[in-house]
């Protein structure tokens, strides 16, 4: 009797196999198969059926009695040696699971046979096996899923466990490239990595689904860069699974344990079922351009098929995104808990409004000021004081009252100075274009008067502003010199608005004008405002109406004024939000995050650079579908464009975005706010060289521009390996031509022929999702939290003599400004919700910082690169610091006036004005 020896047994075989084959080794006895041995105890026995011991080409027959003797491995036996890999395994553990997991360890103490499932793991090696011409696999090592293993803390929110787990693989099984793994247990887990003893490691952070959920394996790659042509034959096929995995087939509802990556258009922000009020036009399209979102697949409403049906409980079923672009637990518990202060701080807000009898008006500006927490000030402290202060029952109170402000007031604003009983002067309106929350809008004005893009036949207005208005603030200069010396620029909100004005001031309490302001460049680098021109169309038979301000000469034309910088500043507020904000960072950025997941591997050193850039985008822009830009959502509340204005943001898109001005030299270059100039460090020169947001700007956009040509120049030395990257080709071609499919046509999309081309875009996609969104977003609610110097909304137009209103106005100036400005409730509830996504969260990765620096391990000039930039950026911070200092600076230097926080690169968490993450992170 004799038994058969086949190749497909290695990784079947137990463990350890207790058997001596003692007859001389052949050369081609590579595996011993398990359907032809059992095992009972430590002996090993033949079954009845086996006659022959097979070989590669030839076969013997072996005594039976030659397997019963004990042996002490399975490498006697199959003629290869085989060594056992040590490996640790680190799952990472929500709150939750922690908890779970220590009562199911008190349980288990009292069952004799607790029942756990278990992780299979396997090495997929970079070679092949030229026997069967497919990667050497390990033998499969199992991981039981239970809560044993080392434990080490991670944060306050989550734990690791390192698990100790051994891999058996040949003597010539070659450097482990690949992982496949299967979840044989009854709930996701956390994969976070897995260190094989100094040999390989695999960064994984990333969530495995139970096998019964969807039974294909996942692949990790080794912590390592390839590009395609590079890749190690072991990992080929696996590289294409990889992708195959993510893209899926575009059918179905997605789950949320899905990892698929795909395109939609916006058709889920309306809810038709729930009214005709609520019903929103899709955005993507013909109509109305769009960049694409994440495909979700829920079904069709039921009263549009055209819509996509909306989640009822966005905190039990949130809208779909790939699983592991999810918050994670500290992230999600930081924006809960801001969600829960902001609630308790609307309560007292919304009773008044539902309980009043009175119009729900600002009757002054003490109800705002009444809003905030008082700030500390520095006083002299009586010896009566200090007595009082030490009673138990007075610290008690003390600490009552404090709770009691932080719930329900707000702190103060940067924007707030001493005198926050005012409007907004003047050097602050002026200010707040180079160094506030929107400093992009800000031109040069190289036309006087200045003229309408708009169709002539549909928009014939024409700009009302004459020479008269200004020509007496220019200090002497005529102007044509002031133009030609680049004295002049403009906040130019005319075209964006005109068109939604008639739909606009229909709505209930919305009322708007298409603004211009002009400003003029003092000789201290100021901007002083020396007109406004207020704009409204031809509404119900009367003709269309232009209205032009001048500086305040007296007090009616003071309170005239402050209305029109109001209109202004909510113009403004709007086009930020919804262009600068909203379209320009967190839209245009969607389809590119998709594409690379879609069409880059994992390996890929473009996908590895993107990686942090990328973090927690799709989920952002996700929970903005569900509560920011939906119909009746927040940004339609509270910004005057109301159920108009995602429309406006298409309007932008269509007319107005392009990326190849998105990087911050050419943007500035577009607005005429700097000229090209190769002597300069930056290549440019700024107009206006205090412009806080550009000078600091520049710092930072050259040296991501350094890091990147360094990058890209070290792996694409050539333009031949920019056209032989297929992936490469692949993600930039659908992210135009799929997420940008209502653009793809136009002739300004940059091309990607050479190595200077993909730093050029990796440039402006890096520079995009970290410091313009950061200046974009983070200063929210230091620079936007006093309503009355920035309001979202306006509820009232300026007075005429003709108006019915105008005596009011005379009688009670303040009174009526206050009263076109939100209501408290309205006030509150923005204010409420800009501090909240003002603020960093706990786990937040800044720009300058890289914790995946071991994927470059073997690539020592791209490990300095990095190093180098995150030196560059730490010098950025000190430098910025110092400029804030600077007297001679005045848009960022002086009695009263905030320094320009915005882009020094780190912060604490919470609401602090500063810091710079590496993506679009809330």
């Amino acid at each position: 009797m004799a038994i058969r020896v086949s190749s497909d047994s290695l990784t079947a075989f137990p463990k350890a196999l207790p058997i001596k084959f003692s007859i001389q080794k052949h050369p081609n006895v590579k595996f011993i198969s398990s359907a032809n041995l059992w095992r009972r105890r430590d002996r090993v026995h033949l079954p009845r059926k086996a006659t022959t011991l097979n070989y590669a080409k030839e076969a013997i027959d072996v005594p039976k009695d030659l397997f019963d003797q004990r042996a002490d491995s399975m490498e006697e036996l199959v003629g290869v040696e085989l060594i056992k890999l040590k490996a640790v395994v680190a799952i990472t553990n929500s709150k939750r699971d922690c908890l779970r997991e220590v009562m199911l360890a008190a349980f288990e103490a009292f069952n004799a046979n607790p029942s756990h499932g278990f992780v299979s793991l396997q090495l997929v090696s970079n070679t092949f096996d030229p026997r069967t011409m497919k990667p050497k696999l390990s033998k499969e090592a199992t991981l039981p899923l239970k809560p044993n293993g080392n434990i080490m803390a991670h944060g306050g929110n989550r734990r690791t466990i390192n698990h100790d787990v051994e891999f058996a693989v040949e003597s010539n099984f070659g450097i482990p490239g690949a992982l496949l793994v299967t979840n044989k247990g009854d709930k996701e887990l956390f994969l976070e990595n897995i260190n094989i003893e100094g040999i390989a490691d695999f960064v994984c952070n990333s969530w495995v689904r139970p096998d019964k959920v969807n039974n294909e394996k996942r692949i990790f790659f080794c912590n390592k860069v390839y590009l395609p042509n590079e890749t190690p034959e072991g990992l080929k096929e696996l590289r294409e699974e990889e992708l195959r995995q993510l893209r899926g087939d575009g059918e179905g509802v997605r789950l949320m344990s899905d990892r698929i990556y795909d395109y939609d258009v916006y058709n889920d922000i309306g809810d038709p079922d729930k009214g005709l009020d609520l019903v929103r036009p899709t955005l993507g399209g013909e109509e109305n351009p769009h960049p694409r979102r994440c495909r979700t697949g829920r079904p069709a409403a039921n009263t549009d098929e055209r819509a996509e049906s909306r989640v009822e409980d966005h905190d039990k079923t949130p809208i779909y995104v790939p699983r592991d672009e999810t918050l994670a637990d500290s992230k999600r518990e930081a924006v809960n808990r801001d969600k829960l202060k902001g609630i308790l701080r609307n309560i007292v807000p919304s009773l008044v409004a539902r309980l009043s009898t009175e119009s729900d008006v600002l009757k002054g500006f003490s109800d705002v000021n009444g809003l905030y927490r008082e700030r500390s000030l520095v006083q002299p402290e009586s010896q009566k004081n200090r007595i009082i202060e030490k009673l138990p029952i007075a610290r008690v109170l003390c600490k009552i009252q404090g709770l009691a402000e932080e719930i329900v007031k707000f702190e103060p604003p940067k924007i707030i100075s001493g005198d926050n009983g005012c409007c907004l002067r003047d050097d602050d309106f002026g200010r707040q274009v180079l160094a506030g929350i929107n400093t992009l809008s800000i031109e040069c004005l190289r036309e006087f008067p200045p003229k309408s893009k708009l169709d002539p036949s549909i928009y014939p207005l024409q700009s009302a502003l004459k020479e008269e208005h200004i020509i007496g603030h220019l200090d002497g200069m005529s102007l044509q010199k002031a133009i030609e010396e680049k004295k002049l620029f403009i906040l130019d909100y005319h075209d964006i608005y005109l068109p939604f004005l008639n739909q606009i001031n229909a709505l209930e309490g919305r009322k708007a004008y298409a603004t211009r302001a002009i400003f003029f460049l003092t000789s201290a680098g100021t901007l002083k405002p020396i007109a406004i021109e207020l704009s409204l169309p031809p509404s119900g038979g009367n003709i269309p109406s232009n209205r032009v301000l001048s500086p305040p000469v007296d007090a009616t034309s003071n309170w005239l004024w402050q209305m029109g910088k109001a209109h202004v500043c909510s113009n403004d507020a709007g086009v930020h939000q919804l262009v600068h904000h909203w379209l320009r960072t967190h839209a245009c950025m969607e389809p590119f995050i998709i594409a690379a997941h879609r069409q880059m591997s994992r390996m890929h050193p473009i996908f590895k650079l993107l990686e942090p850039h990328m973090r927690y985008t799709l989920k952002i822009n996700a929970m903005a579908r569900e509560t920011l830009i939906n119909a009746g959502g927040i940004i339609e509340t509270d910004f005057t464009p109301g159920h108009y204005c995602m429309l406006m943001s298409c309007a932008a898109y269509r007319d107005w975005w392009r990326f190849d001005f998105e990087g911050l030299p050419s943007d500035l270059i577009r607005r005429g706010m700097a000229v090209a100039d190769e002597s300069k460090p930056h290549g440019v020169k700024l107009v206006i060289e205090d412009y806080p947001y550009a000078s600091d700007g520049l710092l930072i956009w050259s040296a991501i521009e350094r890091l990147v040509q360094t990058y890209v120049n070290y792996y694409y030395p050539n333009s031949s390996t920019i056209w032989s990257d297929t992936e490469l080709q692949a993600w930039y071609a659908e992210s135009v031509n799929v997420g940008h499919a209502d653009l793809r046509h136009a002739s300004w999309w940059p091309k990607l022929l050479t190595p200077s081309d993909l730093s050029s875009i990796l440039s402006t996609l890096i520079w995009i999702s970290s410091a313009q969104h950061a200046a974009l977003n983070f200063g929210q609610y230091p620079y936007g939290g006093y309503v009355p110097s920035r309001p979202p909304l306006m509820r009232r137009l300026l007075p005429d003599e003709t108006d019915p209103d105008y005596p009011i106005f005379m009688a009670d100036p303040q009174g009526y400004f206050t009263s076109a400005l939100p209501s408290l409730f309205q006030a509150t509830k923005f204010m409420a919700v800009i501090d909240i996504i003002s603020a960093h969260s706990p786990d937040e990765e800044y720009v300058g910082e890289r914790r995946d620096l071991s994927a470059w391990s073997a690539d020592p000039e791209i490990v300095e690169a990095f190093f180098k930039f995150s030196t560059e950026i730490k010098a950025i911070e000190k430098e910025i610091e110092k400029r804030n200092s600077d007297p001679s600076l005045k848009n960022r230097c002086g009695a009263g006036i905030s320094p320009y926080q915005l882009l020094l690169p780190t912060s604490q968490p919470g609401v602090t004005g500063r810091g710079v993450p590496n993506s679009i992170t809330v």
